[in-house]
C-alpha cells in the first residue's frame, strides 16, 4: 500500500500523515485501498495545463483525479492534484476553514479515483453527500500542521 504526497516548496505546511488517513478512511470505508496513489499540491497554472491537456478545458480548477488502473480493481493506483490558491479561494467564497476545504477535495479526488461522477445534478449532489460524510470522520482540523 502506497499513498505518495507533493507539495509545491511555495506552499508548505500540510501534514502528510493526515492527508494519508483521509485517503485510507474514504478507500477504505468504500471497499477499496490505496495501491498506488499520488497526490500533488500545487499552483492553479499546474491544474489548467492538466485540464488543457486531458480535457482540452481552458479553466482553472481546484481538483483533478486520474485513474491509472481498471475501476473494477478493488486495489487503487491514482493520482490526484489540488490546487492550493483554488482551495483558498473555496474557503474565502464558502467561508469555510482552509482546512476543511482542503479535507473536502481530498475526499472529492479520492472519490473520483472509486468511479464516482459529479457531471449530473445529481451524482454533484451524492457526491457533496459524501463528501459531507467523510468530513465528518476524517481529522481535516490537523491538515494545516507539521
Amino acid at each position: 500500500m502506497s499513498i505518495s504526497v507533493e507539495v509545491d516548496p511555495a506552499f508548505s505546511g500540510l501534514n502528510q500523515i493526515h492527508v494519508e488517513n483521509i485517503i485510507n478512511t474514504v478507500f477504505e470505508k468504500e471497499g477499496f485501498t490505496a495501491d498506488n496513489v499520488s497526490l500533488v499540491f500545487g499552483n492553479d497554472e499546474l491544474l489548467n495545463q492538466l485540464k488543457n491537456e486531458f480535457f482540452n478545458k481552458d479553466q482553472l480548477t481546484d481538483v483533478i483525479a486520474f485513474r491509472l488502473n481498471d475501476y473494477d480493481e478493488k486495489r487503487v493506483e491514482g493520482e490526484i492534484y489540488i490546487s492550493i490558491p483554488r482551495a483558498r479561494e473555496n474557503s474565502n467564497s464558502y467561508n469555510e476553514l482552509f482546512e476543511k476545504e482542503i479535507g473536502r477535495l481530498i475526499i472529492h479526488g479520492s472519490l473520483h479515483l472509486l468511479n464516482y461522477d459529479d457531471q449530473s445534478e445529481a451524482d454533484k449532489a451524492n457526491m457533496t453527500k459524501k463528501e459531507d460524510e467523510y468530513l465528518k470522520i476524517c481529522n481535516w482540523e490537523y491538515l494545516n500542521s507539521e
